[in-house]
Protein backbone atom coordinates (compact mmCIF):
# COMPACT_ATOMS: atom_id res chain seq x y z
CA UNK A 1 0.00 0.00 0.00
CA UNK A 2 1.36 3.21 -1.13
CA UNK A 3 2.04 5.88 1.84
CA UNK A 4 3.62 9.50 2.05
CA UNK A 5 4.12 10.76 4.68
CA UNK A 6 5.29 14.75 5.11
CA UNK A 7 7.25 16.21 8.02
CA UNK A 8 9.27 18.71 9.17
CA UNK A 9 6.29 21.83 9.06
CA UNK A 10 6.18 24.42 11.71
CA UNK A 11 5.89 27.99 12.10
CA UNK A 12 9.01 30.85 11.23
CA UNK A 13 8.78 34.16 10.84
CA UNK A 14 9.54 35.65 7.25
CA UNK A 15 13.28 35.25 6.17
CA UNK A 16 13.35 32.22 8.21
CA UNK A 17 13.79 28.40 6.75
CA UNK A 18 12.50 25.10 6.89
CA UNK A 19 12.74 21.61 5.97
CA UNK A 20 10.09 19.48 4.64
CA UNK A 21 10.47 15.81 4.47
CA UNK A 22 8.41 13.04 2.38
CA UNK A 23 8.71 9.52 3.43
CA UNK A 24 7.78 6.86 0.52
CA UNK A 25 6.87 3.58 1.23
CA UNK A 26 5.04 0.43 -0.28
CA UNK A 27 5.95 2.09 -3.73
CA UNK A 28 8.72 1.54 -6.18
CA UNK A 29 10.48 5.22 -5.51
CA UNK A 30 13.04 4.89 -8.36
CA UNK A 31 12.35 6.20 -11.75
CA UNK A 32 9.21 7.94 -10.57
CA UNK A 33 7.68 11.52 -10.51
CA UNK A 34 7.13 12.77 -7.02
CA UNK A 35 5.64 16.71 -6.52
CA UNK A 36 5.21 19.16 -3.19
CA UNK A 37 1.94 20.73 -3.66
CA UNK A 38 0.28 23.31 -1.01
CA UNK A 39 -3.06 24.25 -0.26
CA UNK A 40 -3.80 27.90 1.72
CA UNK A 41 -7.13 28.30 3.41
CA UNK A 42 -9.42 29.53 0.55
CA UNK A 43 -7.12 28.61 -2.32
CA UNK A 44 -7.02 26.44 -4.84
CA UNK A 45 -3.95 23.85 -4.70
CA UNK A 46 -0.96 24.64 -5.92
CA UNK A 47 1.56 22.70 -7.31
CA UNK A 48 5.03 24.00 -6.09
CA UNK A 49 7.73 21.56 -6.99
CA UNK A 50 8.61 18.00 -8.81
CA UNK A 51 11.30 15.71 -8.95
CA UNK A 52 11.94 12.90 -10.94
CA UNK A 53 13.77 10.35 -8.52
CA UNK A 54 16.37 8.90 -11.12
CA UNK A 55 17.81 11.59 -12.41
CA UNK A 56 17.40 14.11 -9.85
CA UNK A 57 15.35 16.33 -12.12
CA UNK A 58 13.23 19.22 -10.50
CA UNK A 59 10.84 22.14 -11.41
CA UNK A 60 9.64 24.95 -9.56
CA UNK A 61 6.86 27.06 -9.36
CA UNK A 62 7.25 30.70 -10.43
CA UNK A 63 6.57 31.48 -6.82
CA UNK A 64 8.85 29.84 -5.15
CA UNK A 65 11.81 29.58 -7.68
CA UNK A 66 15.25 30.85 -6.40
CA UNK A 67 14.14 30.28 -2.55
CA UNK A 68 13.18 26.42 -2.43
CA UNK A 69 15.05 23.66 -3.55
CA UNK A 70 14.39 19.61 -3.81
CA UNK A 71 17.14 17.44 -2.73
CA UNK A 72 16.69 13.24 -1.49
CA UNK A 73 18.02 10.54 0.11
CA UNK A 74 17.27 7.48 -2.28
CA UNK A 75 18.54 4.67 0.41
CA UNK A 76 15.59 6.49 2.87
CA UNK A 77 13.12 6.81 0.03
CA UNK A 78 12.46 10.19 1.07
CA UNK A 79 12.41 13.35 -0.54
CA UNK A 80 13.23 16.95 1.02
CA UNK A 81 12.10 20.27 0.28
CA UNK A 82 14.37 22.81 1.30
CA UNK A 83 12.04 26.44 2.06
CA UNK A 84 14.61 29.46 2.12
CA UNK A 85 13.84 33.18 2.17
CA UNK A 86 10.34 32.39 3.81
CA UNK A 87 7.43 34.21 2.77
CA UNK A 88 3.80 34.75 4.49
CA UNK A 89 2.24 34.08 1.36
CA UNK A 90 4.12 30.73 1.46
CA UNK A 91 2.18 29.58 4.48
CA UNK A 92 0.17 26.30 3.64
CA UNK A 93 -0.66 23.04 4.58
CA UNK A 94 1.99 21.35 1.80
CA UNK A 95 1.70 17.70 0.46
CA UNK A 96 3.98 15.55 -1.28
CA UNK A 97 2.36 13.01 -4.09
CA UNK A 98 3.29 10.68 -6.43
CA UNK A 99 2.44 9.31 -9.82
CA UNK A 100 1.90 5.89 -10.94
CA UNK A 101 4.00 6.87 -14.07
CA UNK A 102 7.60 4.32 -14.29
CA UNK A 103 10.42 5.76 -16.33
CA UNK A 104 8.62 8.62 -16.95
CA UNK A 105 9.58 12.28 -16.27
CA UNK A 106 7.58 14.43 -14.49
CA UNK A 107 5.30 17.26 -17.00
CA UNK A 108 7.26 20.27 -16.65
CA UNK A 109 3.81 21.74 -15.69
CA UNK A 110 3.51 20.97 -12.05
CA UNK A 111 -0.77 19.77 -11.95
CA UNK A 112 -2.26 17.98 -9.00
CA UNK A 113 -4.48 16.43 -11.37
CA UNK A 114 -1.07 14.29 -13.00
CA UNK A 115 -0.24 12.87 -8.94
CA UNK A 116 -2.64 9.71 -7.72
CA UNK A 117 -1.26 9.38 -4.18
CA UNK A 118 -1.16 11.77 -1.40
CA UNK A 119 0.24 12.64 1.85
CA UNK A 120 -1.68 13.99 5.00
CA UNK A 121 0.22 16.70 5.03
CA UNK A 122 2.08 19.35 7.18
CA UNK A 123 1.65 22.22 8.47
CA UNK A 124 3.84 25.82 7.55
CA UNK A 125 3.18 29.02 8.72
CA UNK A 126 4.73 32.42 8.29
CA UNK A 127 4.59 35.53 10.42
CA UNK A 128 5.60 38.79 9.45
Amino acid sequence: QVKLVESGGGSVQAGGSLRLSCAVSGYQYSTRCLGWFRQAPGKEREGVASLYTDAGATAFADSVKGRFTISQDNAKNTMYLQMNSLKPEDAAMYYCAARTTIGIWCPPVILDTDFDYWGQGTQVTVSS
